[in-house]
Formats: C-alpha cells, structure tokens, sequence
C-alpha cells in the first residue's frame, strides 16, 4: 500500500470517473485487512448555512496561512452521505461546534434528526459553556446521543469553566466519548494545548476523551495523556498526509509509541473538509509500517469496541 503521488493542488477538483477510481481504491484497502468496512469517528455534517460558513473560511485560510485548502468533497448532503457509504464507512458521525452562546441547543437539534435519518451515523451532540450546558446535555444523552464534539479553538473557551464541569461529569459518568480538537494547530487559541484537558481529565479521569487530529502539533504532549488515563483516545484526522506533514510533521522517533497505543488510536479524516482525496488519508496510515493488525484497529475495531458497534 503506497501513498497517492497527486500533490494537493493537483487533485482538489474530482470528476465523477475519479471518484468510481476512489471508491474502488477505499473498498480494496479496507478488503484487504479483511474488515467489513470502516468507522470514522471524524466526518462533519451540519445545518447547511452553518456548513457554508465553515467552508467559507476553509476559502480564506490560503490568505490567513499562505497555503490554500480547497474543500475536496464540496457537495450537497445527501451526496457526501452516499459518498461515505460508497467508501464502505459502516458508521461516522455529524460533528458540529458552536462558536457563541445560544447555539449548541439548536445544533443538537439539528444533529438529532440527521442520525434519525442517516442510520450509519452515530447520533453526535455539542455543548459550550453556559447556564443551558447541563440541561441540553442530559436532553441529548436521553435523546441517544452517542459521542460529543468541543472545539476548543473555534469555541475559544476554557474546558475547565465551571458551567461545564457538570457536562464532563455526565459524560464521563455515562461513558460518552467526546471528540475534542484540543490541540494548537493550525492556529493556537487561548486555551489550547494539552494542560487545559489534563486538568478536567483530573477532575473526570473516566471521561472517554478522543483527542481530535492526534493533538497536534502537541503530538508527543498528548500520547503522554493517553499514557496516563486509560480513557484517552487519540484520532488520526489530518495527520500522517503530505498537507500536515509539511508544516506539523508527525515525530518519526514517536511511532513506537503509537503501536503500544494502537487500542487507543481511531481513524478520523475530517470528511468533506480535506484538501485532498479521501485515500490519501488511509495510505498515509499504512504508509506508517506499523502492520495491518495496527491498520485494523485503528480502521475499525477499536471503534467498534469503544462505541459498543
């Protein structure tokens, strides 16, 4: 299995006979580990006049960073579903982020009645802090939520604010997963990095915390905490493609750490929101010589197994 040689400007526009090749390419990786298919914990889907926004600013990110990051699958929902299911992803999720108050209830909403309606998607939920947190948690935990998302860096407020102790407390309490982009890249925020989560990690040591694009840049920083909660997963969105490697590399010296994890690694690809193909993202994984049961894992079994699948 060998990375794609297209550099990313070269394969931002995909036609329908390039997208057949792929799901051909997808559905041979993961037939050749002998899976049924695939679980990622890392999809968006969300309220349209939200996707638009979010796409709108992928748009101005090559003047902010000076690197373009043309949206591979700008498509309509129900198309970027099928897509999913044409790859062989047997579960993903909507994640969805609020960033102000008065925002989290109606996404949640929203979310709800998308995993009514798309039975491969694990139902996903949102908070932020404030006085509601705790109220439209419970609601959605009740609802059949099944994994969370925060952003600390959009939402740009502190995981260990009071009103959402509570929060962290069910979750941890239900054993909830919550995908959580934490880490200081691309941008850093006010309250990123690994010591604001190790400090609600304190205080909920139980929570199931998926850390979102392995932590990165903080790579090493949040294996470490993976070192030391056993409920500390880490997904693979983004990192290990030639995109990230180029300014955030992956330390090559930290790979044997992520083969003793590999229970705790899932596969994450920030679907449709990638500048580059979806296969890219699994070659690079196997590109990692770390072995197919280490691909398995993180591929699919070890969802299944935190997800009860």
């Amino acid at each position: 299995m060998t990375g794609v040689t297209g550099e990313p400007d070269d394969i931002a526009e995909h036609s329908e006979h390039t997208e057949h090749d792929e799901r051909d390419r997808v559905t041979a990786f993961w037939r050749a580990l002998g899976l049924p298919g695939m679980v990622d914990v890392h999809t968006h889907f969300m309220p349209k006049n939200v996707l638009d926004k979010v796409w709108a600013y992928f748009d101005a990110l090559g003047p902010m960073t000076g690197r373009p990051w043309p949206i591979t699958y700008r498509h309509e929902e129900e198309r970027r579903v099928a897509t999913l299911r044409g790859f062989g992803v047997r579960r993903f999720t909507s994640m969805l982020y609020p960033h102000k108050p008065a925002m989290a209830a109606w996404l949640n909403a929203w979310s709800a009645d998308f995993a009514a309606r798309t039975p491969e998607c694990l139902h996903t939920a949102t908070f932020f802090p404030e006085p509601e947190a705790a109220k439209y948690t419970e609601e959605a935990v009740e609802a059949g939520a099944r994994v969370f998302k925060a952003h600390l860096q959009v939402g740009a407020y502190d995981p260990t604010d009071p009103l959402l102790d509570p929060v962290w407390g069910l979750l941890a309490d239900a054993g909830i997963p919550v995908v959580t982009h934490c880490g200081s890249g691309p941008m850093p925020g006010a309250h990123t990095g690994p010591e604001p989560m190790r400090r609600v990690l304190a205080r909920h040591p139980r929570l199931p915390l998926i850390v979102a694009h392995m932590g990165l840049p903080e790579y090493t920083e949040f294996l470490d905490l993976a070192d030391d909660y056993e409920h500390v997963h880490l997904d693979t969105t983004m990192v290990f493609t030639r995109y990230t490697e180029q300014d955030t590399p992956f330390p090559r010296a930290a790979l044997p750490r992520l083969r003793d994890q590999g229970e705790r690694i899932l596969l994450g690809t920030d679907f449709p929101n990638i500048p580059y193909p979806f296969i890219h993202a699994l070659e690079a994984l196997a590109d990692l010589g770390l072995g197919e049961a280490w691909l398995r894992g993180v591929c699919h079994d070890n969802a299944v197994r935190l997800f009860g699948l």
